[in-house]
């Protein structure tokens, strides 16, 4: 836990990921669109990637990614971001954590 606590607070918005992951890819994407730079860490390059994944599942993360970090709190995965976003909830977030400006 303490590993994925320390990473989600180095940046404004933290996207734990698989290279290899459809849903991962499109959630990157989407907060790219946006014009934030989030900080990525792909769990199956990652040489701690297991003890990631076993904290993120303790978390609640079913599956385990993507699992999106804003201001160094869990927001969710998927399904949630994509709710916040659709809502216009997402942007505000993004700018209270200062990962945007205008």
């Amino acid at each position: 836990m303490d590993v994925v606590a320390r990473l989600a607070s180095q940046r404004a918005v933290v996207i734990f990921s698989k290279s290899t992951c459809c849903m991962s890819h499109a959630i990157k994407r989407l907060f790219y669109e946006q014009g934030v730079s989030p900080a990525i860490v792909e769990i199956d390059q990652d040489m701690y990637g297991k003890d990631i994944e076993w904290a993120l599942a303790r978390l609640g993360c079913s599956p385990t990614v993507p699992a999106v970090f804003v201001g160094g709190k869990f927001v969710g995965m998927a399904n949630t971001v994509m709710t916040l976003h659709l809502n216009g909830s997402l942007k505000m977030l993004l700018k209270d954590a200062g990962a945007l400006w205008l």
